[in-house]
């Protein structure tokens, strides 16, 4: 009787509960059901769209010593397009059945989303009892670069898990661990591999000792142990270089898709490239030295640039810029206002806008809602850093930094 008192009393307390209280209360059944839901309804259902498919059967080639790149390209069905090294990692993927290694693979990269949203947290120095961690669970977990992730079964969870371990051992000065974090995501798909800006800039040159010793120590096992390696090359390479008019958000991509003129596709490359290079420029010269704002924000930038300038950039690539958006947290963040939000919304977002009633408007918001997000995103980080120039040049305060007055204290603002 005793226990079932104390237990009923934690559902009406004598005092009133905070508003952190009451905010953790009520977002987190929201977000472990969510979860939940997300892990073990939606992504074992599947989809349409089975990126694991092909990766399982790759695996099960590399395996039994059979070809691996036997893809036809002419198709739009997912492909296999990771090197030998990639190969040779996912391989034990092939010792399950093809149902219960999915199953596997989906909760691998589920526990690995869970794990960099609590290094994310580590990084900006809040807790698992603060606001920011069922706020932060919940709405990755209602977007759709981790709802399709998941869904389609990709590894795209792990590897926003390596970026994060990169992220922290980079600004603790473990080079040699930061590089092994990258280094093996590198190995099976370079995504992370433009974050190798950050090391170069700062000096930290033990972490490529590890970076790209990894990749390439996995290629010299891997090359002699595949059937048809040279095909990754002659095959596979080309279709990587080439841009394709389905399925890719960047500017190429969706320039190819609208038929729009190269000049003018060749034009917003450059553009936003120019952006790119100031922001990066303006990050480096004035915030170097603020490890936690420069590596977020640089890290922010860079993986934008990375999906919407070069040949193929997929909404879900999305994930990977998560530490920019948590650096709201700070009070010199870039993201605080509504059009980086908005951006957020575009490249994130898992609404669906197709409309019957409006069809030509409805089939351009939905293939170009990702695209616009992204080049948002790159416009508010390059005009905010920009004008925070222009201002201290007015005032004459550049040997000093460009926050102004009010945002010198830069720790975060916790929640």
């Amino acid at each position: 009787m005793y226990r079932a008192e104390v237990f009923l009393r934690q559902l009406e307390p004598r005092t009133g509960r905070t508003t952190e209280q009451v905010v953790n209360y009520v977002l987190w059944p929201i977000a472990v059901m969510t979860v939940i839901n997300r892990v073990v309804v939606k992504a074992v259902n599947g989809s349409i769209t089975d990126d694991f498919r092909p990766v399982y059967n790759a695996a099960l080639a590399f395996w039994n010593g059979r070809a691996v790149y036997t893809a036809d390209f002419n198709s739009v069905d997912p492909h296999y397009l990771y090197p030998p090294s990639g190969s040779l990692i996912l391989a034990p993927l092939a010792v399950l059945d093809p149902e219960r290694s999915r199953w596997l693979f989906i909760g691998v990269n589920a526990v690995a989303i869970l794990v960099a949203l609590y290094l994310l947290l580590r990084m900006f120095d809040l807790k698992i009892g603060s606001i920011a961690a069922p706020i932060l669970v919940l709405a990755t977990f209602v977007s759709e670069t981790v709802v399709n992730t998941l869904v389609f079964t990709n590894i795209n969870g792990i590897v926003l898990l390596s970026e994060m371990a990169f992220l922290i051992l980079l600004m603790r000065r473990k080079d040699l661990w930061a590089g092994a974090a990258i280094g093996i995501t590198i190995a099976i798909k370079p995504t992370l591999a433009p974050l190798l800006i950050l090391p170069l800039v700062r000096g930290q040159w033990k972490v490529f000792v590890t970076a790209l010793g990894i990749p390439f120590v996995l290629t010299v096992v891997a090359w002699p142990l595949a059937a048809d390696p040279m095909e990754f090359i002659h095959h596979t390479v080309p279709y990587l270089l080439e841009s394709r008019d389905y399925f890719n958000s960047s500017i190429v991509g969706n320039g190819a898709y609208f038929g729009l003129p190269q000049w003018m596709v060749l034009g917003l490359r450059v553009v936003f490239a120019a952006m790119v290079l100031v922001s990066l420029w303006l990050l480096y010269r004035y915030y170097r030295h603020d490890d936690l704002f420069f590596l977020s924000t640089a890290t922010g930038v860079i993986m934008t640039a990375s999906f919407l300038l070069p040949s193929l950039g997929q909404m879900y690539y999305s994930m990977m810029l998560f530490p920019l958006l948590m650096s709201v947290v700070l009070k010199n963040s870039v993201m605080r206002n509504w059009p980086a939000w908005l951006a957020v919304y575009g490249c994130m977002t898992y609404d669906d806008w197709w409309s019957h009633r409006w069809p030509t408007f409805g089939r351009a918001a939905e293939y170009m809602k990702s695209t616009l997000g992204w080049s948002l995103l790159l416009i508010v980080v390059f005009c905010v850093l920009g004008y925070r120039y222009l201002l201290a040049r007015r005032e004459g305060r550049l040997d000093t930094g460009i926050d102004p007055a009010y945002l010198l204290d830069s720790s975060p603002a916790k929640p």
